[in-house]
């Protein structure tokens, strides 16, 4: 009887491993016709032969769309590192008034807004007759007293006394009852004036606004505002040329001093003893002057030179007041050295994306607009064109994936393109 040949435990471990390397390359195999990685791959080599073979494939279709529109073509893929900047940021100042004249001259009011119940409180000023084609306000003016001074009572309510919370609120910090203004004098009672929130764009510009008023009476403070003593003209700007805003509850704020654009501040004016002319705030397009300060400058209620500017349950017409100051300066009589507007000028940060339109030479020469063609096959109208093509880029439009218009960029006059030019057109948007 013959014995069976028995294997040994090292022929059966040497067979199995055999095995499991041909199972092992079956599994590579499937998993590359799969388009997976390797099992034997460290996560990062993975990772970056993934990315790499995604890389190859943008270019190879990046290429094939390029070679595939090289003539004929309709559109142009931007590439966004080559043809997009964007986030380029840039402050931008206007003239602050209507068709962006920096310097309001004119100045009207609507007697159906002054002689209404708002009229209590504010006073629009328009740039030309209220019911004339184009007419539209520039700014507003207001008289507030902290107890209600300087005005009558109107349901319940004192008209000065609601505009000056109205403003406190606004503008003082928490738990601030009263407006301080330069060499600490604290003032009951303030004369506000509001830009037109849509003429300010994003902020009024620091340094670059000057307010002249023209008093009603002659100075009585000795001040040389212009030059000669005893004058009723007083210019204003800001202190943003020599100092740093201080803030207040979150907002920036200057001191209205004596002084011009041209010739900046004029210090001898301030002895450190009388009260500060106001405060601005750039960011919110208000200036609030010191009626106690204005009062020394001859800016005082028509008619009323002798009655104290606190009187209680007393209409003083204060609204018209400083509306007669202001608009006065135009015409001021004595005139002081000339006539005088309001000048000032807004501020807004602009934030533009260029794109870069590159028209190679073999790029847009023909045209489907059909005065190009003639006849059933679309032959080129005119015989010249035929082998130099020429056609006139007048506008880009830009276009999402969808193939939807999104913007225009019009050209300032049409631009020649043929085979032998070519045409770099950069296309700003501002946001």
């Amino acid at each position: 009887m013959a014995l069976q040949n028995r294997k040994s435990k090292a022929q059966i471990e040497k067979e199995i491993s055999e095995v499991k390397a041909i199972q092992d390359q079956l599994q590579e195999e499937k998993r590359q016709s799969e388009g997976l990685p390797s099992t034997k791959d460290s996560a990062q080599g993975a990772i970056l032969r993934e990315a790499q073979k995604i890389a190859n494939q943008i270019v190879r279709e990046r290429d094939a769309l390029s070679q595939k529109t090289t003539t004929g073509k309709i559109y142009s893929r931007l590439d966004p590192g080559n043809d997009v900047i964007s986030n380029r940021k840039e402050v931008v100042t206007a003239g602050l008034w209507s068709n962006n004249s920096g310097e309001l001259k004119t100045m009207h009011t609507a007697s159906s807004q002054t002689s209404s119940n708002a009229g209590k409180y504010y006073w629009d000023v328009y740039h030309s007759g209220s019911n004339k084609v184009g007419s539209a306000t520039q700014f507003a003016i207001a008289y507030g007293h902290r107890h209600g001074s300087g005005s009558k009572l109107n349901n319940s309510d004192y008209p000065t006394k609601a505009v000056y919370t109205q403003y406190r609120n606004i503008l003082l910090n928490p738990g601030d009852t009263q407006f301080t203004f330069d060499n600490n004098a604290n003032e009951d009672h303030i004369y506000a004036i509001n830009i037109q929130r849509s003429r300010l764009k994003e902020k009024l510009d620091p340094g670059n606004w000057e307010l002249v008023l023209s008093g009603s009476v002659k100075a009585t403070d000795g001040s040389t505002n212009v030059g000669a003593i005893g004058n009723n003209i007083t210019k204003l700007i800001d202190n943003s040329g020599g100092s740093n805003a201080t803030i207040q509850d979150g907002k920036r704020v200057y001191n209205v001093v004596s002084g011009t654009i041209a010739d900046g501040e004029y210090t001898a004016d301030d002895d450190g003893l009388k009260g500060g002319y106001g405060l601005v705030y750039p960011d919110l397009g208000i200036i609030i002057l010191n009626p106690g300060r204005l009062k020394t400058r001859g800016v005082v209620p028509a008619g009323n030179v002798t009655t104290e500017m606190s009187k209680s349950n007393f209409n003083n017409h204060y609204n018209r007041t400083l509306f007669r100051a202001i608009s006065g300066s135009s015409a001021p009589s004595p005139t002081f050295g000339g006539t005088y507007g309001f000048q000032a000028r807004n501020e807004e940060e602009v934030t533009s994306t260029f794109y870069y339109i590159r028209v190679k030479n073999a790029d847009y020469n023909f045209s489907n607009n059909p005065t190009f063609v003639t006849g059933s096959l679309g032959a080129l109208k005119h015989a010249s064109m035929i082998k130099d093509p020429k056609s006139y880029i007048t506008t880009v439009g830009m276009y999402n994936n969808k193939q939807e218009l999104l913007a225009t960029a019009k050209l300032s006059k049409p631009l020649l393109k043929s085979f032998d030019r070519e045409a770099l057109i950069k296309v700003k948007l501002d946001f």
